[in-house]
């Protein structure tokens, strides 16, 4: 129960959907009231204050636990967060759309954490933008719940707005966590959260990610890439016009950490400026012939090992978290391993949601924004005609048909973000020898869990597990791990930086 001068210190927030009140007829009157109860709230932060206390001490609630209290919060709604990845459909399920909401969240988890240790005087990391915050006097305590608080609001706040579809289930899951309503008053929404909130939606106005153009490029040109013919299903979408390309303006989007996306695209596909030199070339022939042999649905020549690793990553298919989120349930995984406190799991969620984000961005104008716009192996090896004519790749949708994501095959998005992520863990920890866990929900899969020995590992499998599906030839695969890891080593080296000494953390 929240007490009288509780009561009197946090301004109060109207339940969703409760009609307005009906204007009072002594409006004087209430102003007089209004002004008195702002004098008060004044009066008890400054008390708090002087009191060598956090003014979220005096005027929070009490502290309140649900029955999935227990745990690390940031691993907590990242679980939360991977549902809404599971629950997205069309345009909102592809990578892109997925990695720019991942980090947002915790980008703002990361802010908000940040803006706790620069109050208390712990801050050893530069905060996400570089604009760290501080809601205390220098003297003050936190409260035992203040930093878990902290993070559960912002990531509510981040979650609730980037998926309001989903708001049923992200209020339960906070209720779950907490024990109360999302909407309940807490002091710490105007202090932090708000402000957080605020700073990363303002970052991301207007940076393309809702370019609704579609695909009008080349479609006929031996080698230019063209719908590969999927009909429309439950759950995944049709591939039969030049329209139904994902995402294409994605490589447009502003980066969150990248100068641009096109930062580290090689000028060409191997130096190949047009179709008719690329089909043409004998470096080509070997290309396609390799993912001919090994990539088809009944290939002799594919391994088991090879099929699993395929399956294991892929997670192309609706209902699944999808590879960006794979990723993000693998840091969670590394995250527990190394026993990170609080503080470094909302960094290395940072840094990796970040990373993949960018990767994503980087991964998309190498597919749309190039001179080549490679055509996918399903199209290249039927077009050889004879007994190539029927071809079809391992890949399937969740029914087993042949299936083929729709979007150009250079760069290998797989490969860039297994290639990024792993640079991201190798550069954090600083090794990357490391035994852990990776899990696979993909429907087809052969093993659910598989053991890792290094962060290289990841990258490794993931960058030719689409050849063993088919829908990749091994130039994509190699190019697109290769731009995952710039992007990996640049994301790393230009945020979420250790703090300068003597330099100071205030807004």
């Amino acid at each position: 129960m929240i007490s009288d001068v509780e009561r009197n210190a946090v301004p109060s927030m109207p339940e969703h959907g409760r009609q307005p009140a009906a204007k009072s007829a002594l409006p004087r009157s209430k102003s007089r009231a209004g002004r008195r109860l702002g004098r008060l709230r004044a009066v008890v932060v400054a008390g708090a204050l002087l009191a060598g206390l956090s003014p979220v001490a005096a005027a929070a609630p009490q502290a309140a636990a649900g029955p999935e209290s227990k745990g690390d919060p940031t691993q907590y709604w990242n679980k939360v967060l991977l549902q809404t990845f599971r629950n997205a459909r069309g345009w909102d399920a592809s990578p892109g759309k997925l990695t720019r909401s991942g980090a947002m969240v915790f980008a703002a988890i990361y802010n908000a954490e940040s803006a706790y240790q620069n109050t208390y005087g712990t801050m050893k990391y530069e905060p996400y933008l570089n604009r760290p915050l501080k809601y205390a006097a220098d003297s003050s305590e936190p409260r035992a719940d203040e930093e878990e608080r902290l993070i559960d609001r912002t990531a509510y706040r981040m979650l609730s707005e980037l998926y309001p579809g989903d708001r049923a289930f992200i209020d339960a899951r906070y209720e779950a966590r907490t024990g109360r309503s999302p909407r309940a008053p807490d002091p710490l929404d105007r202090l932090v959260v708000d402000r957080v909130v605020r700073q990363i939606n303002k970052a991301r106005a207007d940076d393309g990610s809702d370019n609704p153009e579609l695909y009008d490029g080349d479609t006929t040109t031996p080698g230019a890439w063209r719908p590969t013919g999927e009909e429309a299903t439950a759950d995944e979408g049709a591939c039969q016009e030049p329209g139904d390309a994902v995402t294409p303006n994605w490589g447009k989007v502003k980066p969150f950490v990248l100068r641009s996306g096109s930062q580290f695209r090689p000028p060409s596909l191997r130096g190949f400026t047009s179709y008719d030199e690329l089909v043409n070339s004998p470096e080509y022939a070997r290309q396609v012939d390799e993912v001919r042999r090994v990539g088809a649905v009944d290939s002799t020549e594919r391994t088991r090992e090879q099929t699993v690793i395929g399956w294991f990553w892929d997670h192309d298919l609706n209902g699944t978290y999808h590879p960006p989120g794979q990723l993000l349930q693998l840091t969670g995984t590394v995250a527990k391993k190394f026993e990170l406190d609080t503080y470094e799991t909302t960094r290395l969620f940072a840094l990796s949601a970040l990373t993949l984000a960018d990767a994503g961005i980087a991964a998309w104008d190498s597919k749309f924004d190039g001179p080549i716009n490679e055509w996918r192996p399903v199209s290249a090896i039927q077009a050889l005609g004879g007994e190539n004519a029927n071809w079809q790749p391992l890949s399937a949708d969740r029914a087993g048909t042949p299936w083929t994501p729709c979007f150009i095959a250079w760069t290998s998005g797989h490969a860039n973000f297994t290639g990024a992520w792993a640079v991201a863990m190798q550069n954090f920890f600083g090794r990357d020898e490391a035994s852990f866990t990776a899990q696979s929900e993909d429907p087809h899969t052969l093993k659910r869990f598989r053991r890792m020995n290094s962060f290289s590992q990841v990258a490794e499998e993931g960058e030719f597990s689409r050849m063993w599906l088919g829908v990749h030839f091994r130039w994509d695969a190699e190019d697109g791990r290769e731009i995952g890891t710039n992007v990996g080593d640049y994301v790393f080296a230009n945020a979420l930086q250790p703090t300068r000494s003597g330099r100071p953390h205030q807004q």
